[in-house]
């Protein structure tokens, strides 16, 4: 049986989302997309990633003044 993560690595998210591993970390360093911190890993829960990718379609990512953060 196949497991479900609740949360995903920047690597995971990136395949999971189809972004690339430099945009999710500015993602996360702009503010725009939370995450938890275990000691030096960093987990994004899968939710959070599903609501960021719902709110920001169609937008720039590329643009910190066009994304909207996910809070």
């Amino acid at each position: 049986m196949a497991e479900i993560k609740m949360g995903l690595t920047i690597d995971e998210s990136a395949t999971y989302s189809g972004i690339g591993r430099n945009t999710i970390r500015r993602l996360i360093d702009w503010g725009k997309l939370p995450v938890l911190k275990v000691g030096r890993k960093t987990i994004i829960r899968r939710d959070t990633l599903e609501e960021f990718l719902k709110v920001n379609q169609g937008r720039n990512l590329m643009s910190e003044a066009d994304v909207k953060s996910v809070v």
